[in-house]
């Protein structure tokens, strides 16, 4: 999307603004660098010794803020030479680094408003009375190195909420309130869905609960991809460096792989699939009827991500995507990417994610390989694919992958935050007589190379259940949902009646529990519609028995609402909604 520059221009005067609070409250702090974010901006200090600053001084800092906005001071704008800048913030460590690494001839520039006086390119607002003095709000504290580098000091970095308006930061707040209610490790929990062990960094624990959510993921995605023509394959979790070094992996990407040795040879757990699907197709003659072969893995990988950047299910070490790779001819390429972007859009429609797909096509970067005829042609077929799927798409110069360009699609979920999941990416270079040396046999009857197309609709699994869990807040459609039916009965002496309606809907093929244990209905009704989230609750007492019907509550988000259905009635109604993937109750 769009940035919104003069709002971005605001956040970063209001965090020089920040600065000078900090300086006025906290003499001797030392500044690193106040960028505008996403949602505002942060600061990073350099606190002096002895000063604990914590989240508590927030609203004394808010305070001053407010104070030197009431000033309405101009924000004024000097050019400086470098010996000058060395001069100014001689006492200023991180402001002296920052100049000796600009390059000499460069345009040094600093802004003043009030007092405090900062290096910076800018561009600032007029006067600060541009800044709405309740529009900000100090959100919280984090470590940060310089320069991102451990060997460096570590810095106290401030993060701060701006908008234009006060209602803007009302409805900002709001969001990350639902936010938290829809944590997807808090709701992991609830829901006894996965467990994260401190002992395993980045790896699941999947308990039978969330288990179920994702092999009916998995099996959605299977019968998907089956009818639009792939061939589903597995290839080995541990592949030789041989291998790894001719697909350019080893020199790319050996740091992110984890890495084992049996009889004196070097091998790597898979971290991508993609030279396994080339390994397949190399197993015998291709002819180019044979193409385009598309090859669907649900390949385990590993990657050897930082302990850091870690975080529940949506960024881990072992995850499976729902993978594919489509060998093909370059004059197959814009066919085969319509098709699949054809394919992505009905995915995403059944989990109500349809209606505000972004779509990016990256383009050449600087250090590509291949000629620019060639990178013209692929760009060319992957916006027309978009045009012939009915995608409007926005290009983003210079960021292809080195071997190609790529279309990246994001969805927008349930609180209005983008993730990027879905992408495909074209490439010319892994089948190559230099990289792994695929060919085919052509009309012409001689040995072409063909091109390769890397493509995901869900991108990892995991990360696209955390995405779920957070945009229904766990109130999973029927289809999806592990627990499709609880049947409650209103006492013991119906219990029997209980466990033979949930074995009709289990014959049916549904996923259902009885919940005929000792404890009282009201505990079990709390459980199942606070915990677990079912779709539909059926109670069952002796009315229902006599009747062979069931007492239907319907989860929604105005309460339970309740309607009586013969057994066999409310079966074929089940049907109806989880075989069209309904996405709603």
């Amino acid at each position: 999307m769009a940035v919104d520059e003069k709002l971005q221009t605001i956040r970063h005067s209001c965090a020089h603004v920040m600065a000078e609070a900090v300086l006025h409250l906290f003499p001797g702090t030392k500044l690193a660098i106040g960028p505008a974010i996403d949602t505002g901006f942060y600061y990073d200090f350099d606190f002096p010794e002895g000063v604990k600053f914590s989240e508590s001084d927030f609203p004394a800092v808010e305070k001053e803020m407010r104070k030197i906005l009431s000033g309405n001071h101009d924000f004024v704008r000097a050019e400086i030479t470098k010996d000058e800048a060395r001069t100014l913030f001689k006492d200023e460590p991180y402001k002296v680094d920052l100049i000796e690494n600009l390059a000499d001839g460069e345009t040094i520039s600093t802004y003043q408003q009030d007092d405090f006086k900062d290096l910076c390119r800018g561009p600032h607002v007029a006067n600060t009375k541009e800044i709405n003095a309740q529009s900000f709000k100090l959100m919280k504290i984090a470590g940060a190195y310089w320069h991102g580098d451990a060997t460096q000091p570590m810095l106290t970095r401030v993060y701060a909420a701006c908008f234009y308006k006060p209602d803007d930061l009302k409805n900002y707040l709001h969001l990350l309130e639902e936010a938290a209610k829809r944590d997807h490790r808090k709701l992991g929990v609830q829901m006894d869905l996965f467990h994260l062990d401190d002992e395993d960094p980045g790896q699941i624990f999947w308990h039978p609960n969330g288990w179920s959510l994702y092999i009916t993921l998995q099996e959605y995605m299977r019968q998907k991809v089956r009818n639009d023509g792939y061939l589903e394959v597995n290839t080995p979790a541990v592949m030789p460096r041989t291998l790894w070094e001719r697909s350019g992996h080893w020199g790319h990407y050996q740091k992110n792989m984890f890495i084992t040795e049996s009889e004196k040879r070097v091998f790597a757990i898979k971290p991508m699939n993609c030279p396994g699907a080339l390994e397949i197709f190399k197993t015998r003659t291709r002819s180019y009827k044979d193409l385009p072969l598309r090859l669907a893995e649900f390949g385990h990988c590993v990657r050897n991500e930082p302990s850091g950047t870690l975080h529940g299910i949506m960024r881990v070490r072992g995850f499976v995507q729902d993978d594919a790779h489509i060998i093909c001819t370059e004059e197959q390429i814009e066919s085969e990417v319509a098709q699949f972007c054809r394919l992505l859009t009905d995915v995403y429609k059944d989990f109500g994610f349809d209606k505000n797909l972004i779509v990016k096509l990256s383009t050449m970067p600087d250090d590509h390989v291949g000629d620019e005829a060639t990178w013209q042609r692929a760009e060319a077929a992957l916006g027309n694919a978009c045009k012939s799927a009915e995608l409007s798409y926005e290009v983003q110069p210079k960021e292809g992958a080195f071997y190609g360009p790529k279309l990246e699609f994001t969805l927008v979920d349930a609180l209005g935050r983008e993730w990027q999941c879905g992408t495909i990416q074209l490439d010319y270079q892994l089948p190559s007589a230099e990289r792994l040396n695929a060919e085919y046999i052509g009309s012409d009857n001689q040995k072409h190379h063909p091109v390769m197309l890397h493509r995901a609709v869900l991108g990892s699994l995991e990360r696209f259940l955390g995405i779920l869990i957070e945009n229904y807040g766990g109130n999973f459609p029927a289809w999806l949902h592990f627990e499709q039916a609880a049947v409650v009965p209103v006492n013991a002496d119906f219990s029997d009646y209980a466990q033979s309606v949930c074995r009709a809907l289990t014959d049916a093929g549904f996923r259902a529990n009885a919940y005929t244990d000792t404890s009282n209905m009201k505990n079990k009704i709390k459980l199942i519609t606070q915990e677990h989230k079912t779709p539909y609750i059926l109670v069952v007492g002796q009315k229902e028995q006599d009747e062979g019907s069931v007492s239907v509550r319907f989860r929604s988000d105005s309460g339970m609402e309740q309607k009586s259905f013969a057994l066999e009635q409310f079966i074929a109604y089940l049907r109806e909604k989880t075989d069209a993937h309904y996405n709603g109750i």
